[in-house]
């Protein structure tokens, strides 16, 4: 007697939940950062266009709900994920902050003056640097390293520089305590590289 043929059944997979669907949708749009035709986004997730549309109203529906700082734009027949136009205050702030430090030797030696003399004027830095630190000290104020501390009660009344928590965060210490003891000899190379720095300029 012949055995019958085994029939092998082979379970379709199953479309992605919605959640799961919602999360691929907005890892596509974030990481594109441009608009996406939503016939791509329906491939993606392996759903028909009516679906795709109908979980994109339910995004945009939610983020307007939940006062997220995001929100998704149609642009005809693709969509875009935005930021919401009252955010823009928030973004200007931080587009005005200085991109990536650059700390050359000379900001470096000017921070490091302040740093341990802090605080202290800008004709105190200069004496020990021996040259003019308008540059190095307009820097660091950008990097928000430096900041005034007000103004000493001498004639003329000079600005007072001190350091920030920035300062701090930067270079990884809690306290000005936890920096290393600055020796006379190390001040002494500020001025010969300072002075070095004059002749350089001379030599040009």
């Amino acid at each position: 007697m012949s055995s019958m043929p085994r029939v092998y059944m082979y379970k379709k997979e199953t479309n992605m939940d919605r959640t799961r669907a919602e999360a691929v949708i907005e890892a596509v749009l974030f990481t594109m950062g441009e608009s996406v035709e939503i016939s791509k986004l329906a491939d993606v997730i392996d759903e028909d266009v009516k679906t795709t549309n109908d979980i994109l109203d339910g995004m945009e529906k939610r983020y307007l709900k939940e006062d997220r700082g995001i929100a998704l734009t149609r642009l005809d027949k693709s969509v875009q994920l935005c930021t919401k136009s009252e955010m823009y205050e928030y973004l200007i702030k931080i587009a005005k902050m200085p991109g990536k430090m650059t700390l050359t030797d000379t900001v470096l030696e000017t921070l490091a003056i302040i740093a341990y003399k802090q605080p202290v004027t800008r004709a105190e830095v200069e004496r020990v640097r021996g040259v003019s630190c308008d540059h190095a000290i307009n820097k660091l104020l950008d990097y928000d390293l430096i900041t005034e501390l007000g103004r000493l009660d001498a004639p003329g009344r000079p600005l007072l520089f001190g350091t920030t928590e920035q300062f701090l965060r930067s270079f990884g210490v809690v306290s000005l305590d936890e920096l290393p003891k600055l020796s006379p000899v190390q001040m002494e190379e500020f001025k010969q590289q300072a002075e070095a720095e004059v002749q350089l300029q001379l030599d040009v």
